[in-house]
């Protein structure tokens, strides 16, 4: 069964987005959305073939501070960090693929 999305409660800041160091993937999404499902085993391949890659799941929705301080539309989206910084995103994967080439993308920056 795939990791639980983070509650409100649960998710960190955007202070503490902003601070973290290294790699992370933030995934925004929700446990009922059939997309954000459908993009697990995705997302969950991606990430064991890049294991530099912390990864935070966040539960979205209306008002959620979070995501609107990354104006998060469409669920999942993912949003590549370093250092706290976005350096990419990718909304509603659908094939390992297309998760590939983002980040064949950032190995060449």
């Amino acid at each position: 069964m795939p990791a639980p999305y983070l509650s409100e409660i649960e998710a960190p800041s955007r202070a503490d987005v902003d601070a973290l160091r290294g790699l992370t993937l933030l995934e925004f999404g929700t446990n009922w959305c059939g997309h954000c499902r459908a993009a697990q085993p995705v997302v969950n391949q991606g990430l064991a073939d890049h294991p530099q890659w912390q990864h935070l799941k966040v539960e979205d929705g209306s008002g959620r501070a979070l995501g609107r301080s990354f104006r998060v539309k469409l669920w999942p989206t993912l949003v590549f960090l370093r250092d706290g910084q976005e350096i990419a995103r990718l909304v509603r994967p659908t094939s390992l693929t297309e998760l590939n080439a983002v980040w064949a993308d950032l190995n060449r920056v």
